[in-house]
């Protein structure tokens, strides 16, 4: 039932303020109609049995004390098919490519839930990205929740995009079979109106839009919406999962917008801040969005979450970073000087982690020798920036023979290994090869965490002198 009120009695930022004379549900629907005429859509954020405070999804401007509240009695919902693969949506869930309007199979509330940890079914299957540094070092498994963590300036969307285009799943008889394309649904939070057309002119020059939903909440759009944006994006992902049976690869950027949004609603609500001025609550919001990912017993498809943000002043320690890391299963961090050296992309594997990888790899996924090879390459690489320290002290001609090989090594880790350009897809044989390739520079004895069986299955001879001529 429909109430109307004529009893605004503050407007604070993005915030309405009216008094009412029942309780009104939280969550639910809102328009406002100015003087004018003109109608804005909101939800309220906080309720009691003598106020409410309305969140207002396109901006307070032109409201005033005159302006009519009706509540409709219902929670915002996105309307719901797969004839939205290949659309493009507004932050706020409408059709903005000019396509014809949604017909719906059904409409669902977009707050959702996590998944109920006894209906979950664990992650253990691989995603081949294209991405060797991802792929080799850091695996994203199905259904998994793996952040990206950038800085300002660093190319964060051409990985992501990448991804979008690349992402495929192994057939369940493993490496050697046939591969499944992801539908990629795309949130975009805050994001310039230059950075909306490099997405958009990437999605349809590769042709991933048609496998693609695209949600676009730009800078000069309402903050506010921007807290809707992912929940219109987890609530078609979890549809197209677990309704339709896709593999649907969620790519959400940035979350630091995201926050920034909680911060300037908790702000205009006068909330005691916690941490940098951030809601006290972000760590549950947060959660309520990654917990979203996954697996479920009995359905054919999955929801994985590659969330993307910029860490201020590239300090992981900053709350959303450091949230972040704690709900989620590893991160992918994106390194400024690998990216001044022109590395492409630049994925710094060593702090770099994927929690669920060593269930996703290996014999049935992925070949044997992935899980022992990829612990060589980051020992290995980890000692050779250890000794890249000691030559700024000593110089290299100080260091021994087996030094200069590890450091030999990190160099042509980065660019060979790492170094692939973003247009370049390659498979799992061909990372793996490549890693093969590039341990073969160091002596047998050297590979100390590789079964002996696999060295000699996989080792290639000649490799180090080869190196060492050159």
């Amino acid at each position: 039932m429909q109430k109307e009120y004529k009893t605004i009695t503050e407007i604070s930022g993005p915030l309405v303020f009216a008094e009412v004379d029942e309780p009104v549900g939280y969550n639910e629907i809102v328009e406002i109609e100015t003087p004018n005429g003109e109608v804005r859509r909101g939800q309220v954020l906080e309720s009691t049995s003598e106020y409410v405070a309305i969140q207002v999804f396109e901006g307070t401007s032109g409201i005033d004390r005159n302006s009519s509240v009706r509540f409709l009695g219902e929670t915002l919902q996105m309307p719901l098919t797969e004839d939205l693969l290949g659309r493009v949506m507004s932050g706020a869930g409408d059709p903005i490519d000019g396509g014809p309007d949604i017909e719906p199979e059904e409409e669902r509330e977009i707050v959702g839930a996590a998944i109920n940890p006894t209906a979950r079914e664990y992650p253990q299957e691989f995603i081949q990205t294209g991405v060797s540094a991802i792929d080799g070092m850091n695996t994203l498994i199905r259904g998994q929740k793996l952040p990206i963590f950038s800085g300002s300036g660093l190319p964060h969307n051409d990985l992501a995009l990448q991804i979008a285009r690349q992402a495929t799943v192994p057939e369940e008889d493993g490496a050697d079979g046939g591969e499944t394309e992801f539908a990629v649904i795309f949130g975009a939070m805050g994001i310039t109106a230059e950075e909306a057309n490099e997405f958009m002119d990437d999605f349809e020059r590769t042709g991933a839009l048609e496998r693609s939903v695209v949600f676009m909440n730009l800078a000069d759009d309402p903050a506010v919406e921007r807290t809707v944006t992912p929940r219109l994006v987890l609530t078609t992902a979890e549809y197209l999962a677990f309704d339709k049976g896709y593999h649907v690869l969620v790519i959400l950027t940035d979350m630091t917008n995201y926050c920034e949004a909680l911060r300037e609603i908790g702000a205009a609500r006068e909330e005691v801040p916690g941490r940098r001025g951030y809601p006290g609550y972000m760590y549950t919001d947060l959660a309520t969005l990654y917990e979203r990912a996954g697996r479920i017993e009995g359905r054919e498809g999955s929801v994985t979450q590659l969330p993307i943000l910029t860490m201020p002043g590239d300090d992981d320690t900053h709350p959303i970073p450091d949230l972040t890391g704690y709900i989620t299963e590893g991160q992918i961090y994106i390194d400024r000087d690998l990216n001044s050296q022109g590395i492409e992309p630049p994925v710094n594997v060593l702090p770099s982690l994927s929690r669920l990888m060593d269930d996703g790899i290996g014999e049935g996924f992925t070949r044997e020798d992935h899980a022992d090879l990829s612990d060589q390459l980051y020992a290995a690489y980890a000692e050779g920036e250890d000794l890249r320290d000691l030559v700024n002290i000593v110089g290299r001609e100080a260091l021994s023979e087996r030094d200069n090989k590890y450091l030999d090594f990190a160099d042509d880790f980065e660019s060979e290994f790492v170094q692939q350009g973003h247009d370049t897809n390659r498979g799992i044989e061909e990372t793996l090869d490549i890693g093969w390739e590039l341990v073969s520079q160091l002596p047998k004895e050297e590979l100390n965490r590789i079964d002996e069986e696999l060295i000699e299955k996989y080792y290639v001879e000649g490799q180090a002198e080869q190196v060492t001529a050159d």
